[in-house]
């Protein structure tokens, strides 16, 4: 699944694609599309016609388009192939398209694109969607208001942050991937932090140290950052940014996915271990297991 890079490379696309233009109609193709709006296909549609959308926003993995003038968002769910596609209306429907949201013309040259384009949602195995949420008053969709801030939010407390993984008395990789503690960390980047920071994915947070979390941190923000500039990480064609265009960090990862190859540290091959219905992969020399994990 996407995590906070490829989900911020698709928010800032639509950013300068859809921000501040108003909707002309909406039309919803398949009604899985749209199943966490409760009040269904016909309703996502009326109540989108219309209406001015604002600057998308992003916290960790979930992406969502305010309405500029309302209290409510409609809120993207990617899932495992869910994507936001940039398309001229002359341009072939996709396979697996399922929303497609046209705009009007904008009011100025300033207001972005010539309406000629259009924003489709479209995904192969239907586990995302789009619906629209009321906001909180820190304007995010009320059912999101649980998610912790990401690393990479101006307002992400690391001093809170240790003390959580104190208090929680878990494992390293399972507290990274927990949404309540910080957002937007997947598997693939949980791996390549770790694998930075020299920690095992087993480690028991309890003993970690003020500075041994900070550096973990600092590790988790430069992965992302890099992925940023590479556009994300991209494993097949399902994952791509709002012109159809797949990232490439994939060929820089330093451990996830390089299962018997060469740690790029110190030679040792790289070892994968089930994990949660995942995988996890590490340097079994680099990041020496606790005696307690197998």
């Amino acid at each position: 699944m996407p995590e906070l890079p490829e989900v911020e490379v698709v928010r800032r696309g639509l950013e300068r694609w859809v921000a501040h233009r108003t909707v002309a109609d909406a039309e919803v193709l398949h009604p899985r599309a749209v199943r966490r709006h409760v009040a269904g296909a016909d309703d996502f549609a009326h109540r989108l016609k219309g209406h001015r959308i604002g600057v998308p926003r992003r916290r960790g993995k979930y992406l969502w388009l305010p309405l500029e003038d309302t209290d409510q968002s409609v809120l993207a769910h990617l899932g495992m192939s869910g994507q936001l596609l940039m398309q001229p209306h002359a341009a072939p429907d996709e396979k697996h398209l399922r929303i497609r949201i046209r705009f009007t013309e904008p009011q100025s040259p300033d207001e972005g694109p010539a309406g000629d384009t259009e924003l489709r949602f479209v995904d192969q195995r239907t586990f995302g969607g789009l619906s629209l949420h009321d906001n909180t008053p820190e304007g995010l969709p009320d059912v999101i208001a649980h998610i912790a801030r990401d690393p990479l939010d101006p307002l992400f407390d690391d001093e809170a942050f240790h003390q959580a993984l104190r208090r929680k008395r878990t494992t390293i990789k399972r507290a990274l991937l927990d949404q309540s503690l910080i957002s937007g960390v997947g598997n693939i980047y949980a791996d390549e932090a770790l694998w930075r920071a020299r920690i095992h994915y087993e480690r028991p947070t309890a003993g970690l140290t003020r500075p041994r979390t900070l550096q973990l941190l600092g590790h988790v923000r430069d992965v992302m950052n890099a992925a940023l500039v590479a556009g994300g990480t991209s494993f097949d064609s399902l994952y791509v940014n709002v012109n159809g265009e797949s990232g490439y960090f994939d060929r820089s990862l330093d451990a996830y996915g390089r299962e018997g190859l060469p740690c790029r540290r110190c030679g040792t091959p790289i070892r994968r271990r089930a994990w949660m219905n995942r995988s996890s992969y590490f340097c079994p020399r680099c990041q020496r297991a606790p005696r307690a994990a197998s």
